[in-house]
């Protein structure tokens, strides 16, 4: 009696064995089946910093990308990733992996456009950069001019927004990307800077500051200032230096516009401090211009994009004429709080 018992548990335990050996190689041939999900799961979750945004992104649950990264684990027998409080840290497995999935799924994600784009040669899309005046008007013609060229078919639009409108664009995925300058960057946008430009006081030729070859932040002092508004960083920033070095000034005009006050200033109505940018040999004929870097700091001119944003075709060729190479490290990949 006690002989059937254990041969009938042998049998058992046999059964059950080859039932979990049945299920592991279901379950393997599932996991490999699902590689490509795997990867899209890794990526954006990588990209976009926490599992509850990659869901959304994916339009999936929280639950099933989850199920999906401990499965690219189990399948590849090593830990990619580190849960910390409320972000995912990447080990240096996670690290090598990502470098390498990265680029696979971004070509995956935009494989019909790209397609398209080879074989039409880049005609019928659409690219929206959005742009503040001065960049549009100053730092974007030849780039727009060589791009043109290059890609007549695609639909070119260039939104005129202030810095906290391009961001907004960016965030609801209605630009593409953003040229222009930051103060503050925040943690769910990239930017890349390429172009600086030296802080310029201009003046009338025959102002009595003209006769002058350096002039200092007081000599400034007696003089009214125009300026564009408020809600714009140059005059955020002319404020900030003349606060911090405790140097009173005064504002004479607020007005918007490169131009205008060039044309202002011209007139006699005041002085200004612009980004050298604007400033064109035209210009040095009928202004006289002062460096004053020794007092404000440089403008920097850039690509500006959403952390986790894939590039279309379309993009990464006007991104290629600023730079090639641009926004191709990590840094500009890798998605950080969302200030949405």
């Amino acid at each position: 009696m006690l002989q059937v018992r254990k041969k009938g548990r042998s049998k058992a335990l046999r059964r059950r064995k080859g039932d979990r050996t049945a299920a592991d190689e279901v379950g393997r041939f599932y996991y490999k089946g699902n590689r490509q999900k795997q990867m899209r799961a890794f990526v954006y979750t990588v990209k976009l910093g926490t599992l509850t945004r990659a869901a959304e992104a994916l339009f999936l649950s929280q639950p099933t990308v989850s199920l999906q990264l401990q499965a690219l684990e189990r399948e590849l027998g090593i830990s990619l990733l580190e849960r910390r409080r409320r972000r995912i840290n990447l080990t240096d497995a996670g690290e090598a992996l990502y470098e390498l999935a990265r680029p696979l799924v971004e070509g995956w994600e935009n494989l019909d456009r790209d397609f398209q784009a080879k074989v039409k040669g880049l005609q019928g899309g659409r690219l929206t950069i959005a742009a503040g005046s001065s960049t549009i008007q100053y730092l974007l013609p030849e780039l727009v001019r060589r791009y043109r060229e290059q890609f007549p078919e695609v639909q070119l639009q260039l939104a005129n927004v202030t810095g906290k409108d391009g961001l907004a664009l960016l965030r609801a995925d209605e630009a593409d990307f953003a040229v222009g300058s930051m103060l503050d960057v925040p943690n769910d946008i990239a930017w890349a800077p390429v172009y600086h430009y030296d802080p310029m006081l201009i003046m009338p030729l025959n102002h009595p500051l003209a006769s002058m070859t350096t002039v200092t932040l007081q000599d400034l002092s007696p003089y009214g200032l125009i300026l564009p508004p408020q809600r714009l960083s140059t005059y955020r920033l002319v404020d900030m230096v003349f606060q911090q070095r405790q140097v009173p000034y005064r504002v004479a005009i607020e007005v918007g516009g490169w131009d205008v006050i060039k044309e202002y200033v011209a007139m006699g109505m005041g002085i200004s401090i612009v980004t050298g940018i604007c400033i064109t040999e035209a210009d040095r004929s009928r202004l006289a211009v002062r460096n004053m870097k020794q007092y404000f700091p440089q403008r920097s001119y850039g690509v500006v994009m959403r952390k986790g944003k894939f590039l279309t075709a379309e993009a990464r060729a006007f991104v290629d004429l600023v730079r090639p190479g641009l926004l191709t490290h990590r840094d500009y990949d890798e998605s950080g709080h969302s200030e949405r």
